[in-house]
């Protein structure tokens, strides 16, 4: 990137989206973690990174901007030498985002005993690795793409801009001294961020994995899920909801809420998903997925982030009051 900006003054941004793609690819895939019963799991691949990732440069600063949410595949092996996959979500990673601060959300496919053990494995050994690669992140996009948006200092004749340059290179310099300090003031300092954290309430979160089966069309059990006279008529109520990325939704007469994240016709729809009697502010991720069949549409149905211990009460809520009820409103299947 070659730049025209006299005393680095300009504001100059760097869109670095590909290269976070590569970076993610070529620092996760094949992270693994084994335990001592043979289980097995690793990174298999990167299956969505969706987000913004910048490097800007204005006066001499030069600052990172990235919001990113990331989903992984992972597979593995089970004590049975049975066939694991899942998936990990990182809903939010963005340039302030604190240690303590990044979610991992686990989806284990073709949930039984045996799986559900493979799960443990992967938050005591796999999380912890894929966590660090996250922190670095935003350290070497700056180290990688900061030195060729801005002139060297001595080609500066502003002032400000100087100081700027110099500033940031002082605090470079006043971070490599940090990192060289003994482990146990690291860790110290660690322990009393995680303990002055602790008093922001936070859910601890699960996930939830559905599939039933509709006698209808993806066109139309799309069509169902989305159009406002269709909603209204299977929730028994006055439904608030369009087909539109980013507009929010209010169904049962607000007693389930969100906004509507991503829209594929007739193939998925994405939203933020919440019951009004979480906490305010708390929201799952709702992933629905139409598989057309020969005669019939199968909903993959995947919430991440549901409080535990409410995975009961969502999975009844979502079969009574969404599956059941199109079925019996629009006769697309039988109720059992």
């Amino acid at each position: 990137m070659v730049v025209n900006n006299p005393n680095n003054w300009h504001w100059v941004d760097k869109n670095c989206i590909d290269w976070a793609k590569t970076y993610f690819n070529s620092n996760l895939i094949g992270l693994s973690a084994k335990a001592e019963d043979d289980r097995s799991v690793q990174v298999k691949s990167v299956s969505s990174l969706e987000g913004d990732v910048e490097v800007c440069q204005r006066k001499g600063k030069v600052i990172s901007i990235f919001d990113l949410r990331i989903v992984l595949n992972i597979e593995g092996v089970s004590a049975k030498d049975q066939e694991f996959k899942g998936s990990i979500t990182i809903p939010e990673l963005a340039y302030d985002t604190e240690e303590d601060e990044l979610q991992f959300d686990i989806s284990i496919y073709n949930e039984n005993n045996d799986s559900e053990k493979m799960r443990i494995i992967v938050k005591k050994q796999l999380v912890p690795q894929i966590k660090a690669v996250m922190m670095q992140f935003g350290k070497d996009l700056i180290k990688e793409h900061g030195s060729d948006i801005q002139h060297e200092s001595d080609q500066v004749n502003s002032k400000l801009t100087k100081e700027n340059q110099a500033a940031l290179e002082a605090q470079e310099k006043k971070a490599k001294e940090q990192s060289a300090k003994s482990a146990s003031v690291l860790t110290a300092s660690t322990s009393l961020t995680k303990e002055s954290s602790s008093n922001i309430p936070r859910y601890n979160t699960s996930t939830l994995h559905l599939e039933p089966t509709f006698n209808t069309t993806a066109e139309q059990l799309y069509i169902t899920l989305l159009d406002p006279q269709r909603v209204s008529a299977w929730s028994r109520s006055n439904a608030q909801i369009q087909a539109s990325e980013g507009s929010e939704f209010l169904l049962f007469g607000g007693s389930i809420s969100g906004q509507i994240l991503q829209l594929v016709s007739n193939e998925r729809i994405r939203q933020s998903w919440r019951l009004d009697s979480w906490r305010s502010g708390h929201f799952a991720e709702l992933d629905i997925q139409l598989k057309q069949g020969a005669g019939e549409t199968t909903m993959v149905v995947k919430w991440s982030g549901i409080p535990i211990g409410e995975e009961d009460r969502v999975r009844g809520n979502f079969e009574d009051y969404y599956v059941r009820a199109i079925k019996l409103t629009f006769g697309f299947g039988a109720v059992l």
